[in-house]
């Protein structure tokens, strides 16, 4: 027999069988040898699956780079070969391009929690005196708006979700039907705002200033427990979700 014959009969072959038929041969027999399949406790048979899968490692790299392995009759000429998709990427791109590219990847796919707390440290609204400013609807989510003049500003239906807005000025402004959910609203000037029908979910009102608010219709929470945190929020005379008026 000579060493290519022996080759494909480790294999389980017989001569002349296609290179699919020898990678398929290949896989089969090392998934069965593998030697990690074979428990630790029994290191004699894993030092003769490691032998075996070695065996097959090298009649299939014989198989594969013989040049006189005899064709299939019915076999067609295998294409010019391609490179993969992705080693074709890599080699269209440059390495500095590629890496800034994974960069701005990445920085896309941080987590809401991260890309929050980033957004706290942003350079802050760029107009120093937004009173009277209108904002009706906007997406403002994530915004910071801290230490900003937002008196009078018109912020009904707006989307402040999550939004930086802890001692902010926003005293007789409009924030009808605004989304506040987990809004930083602390020590925030609310005194005659505007909150009815509001989105109040979450926020953050602690030693906020709601003196004559009206927050009727506001979410506050459910039935039997608020969802807003009003510590040291002062509401005097502010009108409660429920329509009555806090002495």
């Amino acid at each position: 027999m000579s060493e290519l014959e022996q080759y494909y009969r480790i294999l389980g072959l017989e001569p002349g069988a296609s290179l699919e038929e020898v990678n398929q041969a290949y896989r089969d027999l090392a998934f069965i040898w593998h030697p990690d399949r074979v428990p630790e406790e029994n290191p004699r048979l894993r030092q003769k699956a490691q032998e075996k899968l070695k065996e097959i490692n090298q009649a299939r790299e014989k198989l594969r780079s013989d040049p006189i392995t005899p064709p299939q009759p019915s076999s067609k000429p295998s294409p010019p070969q391609q490179p993969s998709p992705s080693r074709r990427y890599y080699q269209s791109k440059p390495p500095q391009q590629e890496s800034s590219q994974w960069r701005s990847y990445y920085q896309s796919k941080q987590p809401q929690s991260q890309a929050r707390s980033q957004s706290h440290y942003q350079p802050k609204w760029p107009y120093p005196d937004l009173s009277g400013a209108n904002l009706q609807g906007a997406d403002l989510k994530e915004r910071d708006f801290s230490g900003r003049n937002l008196e009078l500003a018109n912020l009904s239906n707006s989307n402040l979700a999550d939004a930086f807005m802890h001692n902010v000025n926003l005293t007789r402004a409009n924030l009808e039907s605004a989304n506040l959910f987990r809004a930083n609203l602390f020590q925030a000037c609310l005194i005659q705002a505007n909150l009815r029908d509001a989105n109040l979910i979450g926020a953050d009102l602690s030693g906020a200033d709601l003196r004559g608010a009206d927050l009727r219709g506001a979410k506050v929470g459910t039935k039997d427990r608020l969802l807003v945190k009003l510590t040291g929020a002062n509401l005097s005379g502010a009108i409660l979700p429920d329509g009555t008026i806090h002495n």
